[in-house]
């Protein structure tokens, strides 16, 4: 495995292999570091249908608000090294912020209507920050498949969108949300947690159980569906609710009726100093 730190010495070694091999298929995998089972079934996927897997680690300082945990977001290059490598991963894409944006830096991408609900409310400018550093690294990296993680579902929607857009020709592909055996979605926030809060985190699971399970019944109102969300999560004392959200898969609109098959359940709280998502389709 490579590890590569340079945007510039990346776009050379794509567009050199693609010269001398013209059927080259390059995936990537964005991360931001403090790898999990999570991203190592995204580099699993990869490495099944490409001929190159590229697996960025880049704490990106844009998508960051001036309170969040930038600073104290998770970092180990070695030990990421370590799981990539044994994942299957061929290059490792680790620049560093004054590469990404060097002095003068003035340019940004903004997804508009999909950006403002769900995540984008409660953290503005999030979504304009993960829009440029993808659409920078697709620039620098070149694939034909960018691997994303259902759990950051907006997020991966949100791409899809600027994709297609923009008409860049990488294709997106969503992969299911990994659960520790207890339900929770795997995060690398949830190194945040201590014991007591991580088991209060698998209230998030527990309550899309019950939605899903609402909808398969034949539950059609999505604030009946809410207000039984919202009981299961107060059940936990030190959860604070950012948002429950009933909506379009597709829009991220809120919905008026339930049309089974059609449903996005997604969920944001905070446990002491980690904000958690998750969600289910139903």
């Amino acid at each position: 495995m490579k590890i590569i730190q340079h945007p510039g010495e990346m776009q050379d070694y794509s567009r050199r292999l693609r010269a001398r091999d013209k059927e080259a298929i390059i995936a990537l995998v964005p991360t931001m570091g403090a790898l999990h089972e999570g991203h190592l079934s995204l580099i699993r996927a990869a490495r099944r249908k490409c001929s190159l897997v590229v697996v960025s680690i880049f704490v990106n300082p844009t998508q960051f608000g001036p309170q969040e945990d930038y600073l104290s977001y998770p970092r180990d290059i070695d030990k990421d090294s370590k799981l990539a490598a044994g994942a299957g991963t061929d290059i490792i894409f680790a620049p560093t912020p004054s590469q990404m944006y060097p002095e003068g830096y003035q340019t940004f991408v903004q997804v508009e209507r999909l950006s403002r609900g769900l995540c984008g409310a409660s953290r503005p400018g999030h979504f304009r920050g993960v829009a440029t550093v993808v659409c920078k690294l697709f620039n620098i990296v070149g694939p034909d498949y960018a691997y994303f993680g259902q759990k950051d579902y907006q997020q991966a929607l949100l791409i899809k969108r600027m994709a297609a857009d923009l008409n860049m020709p990488t294709k997106i592909v969503l992969m299911p949300i990994v659960r520790d055996k207890d339900g929770l979605a795997l995060s690398s926030r949830n190194l945040y947690l201590t014991p007591k809060q991580r088991y209060c985190a698998t209230v998030l699971h527990r309550a899309l159980q019950l939605g899903q399970l609402m909808v398969s019944e034949g539950e059609r109102d999505p604030a009946k569906i809410k207000q039984a969300l919202q009981g299961v999560i107060e059940q936990e004392p030190e959860v604070r609710i950012d948002y429950i959200a009933v909506c379009d898969p597709q829009t991220l609109e809120p919905l008026e009726q339930i049309v089974p098959g059609k449903v996005l359940l997604a969920l944001a709280v905070r446990i002491g100093k980690s904000r958690l998502i998750d969600n289910c389709l139903c």
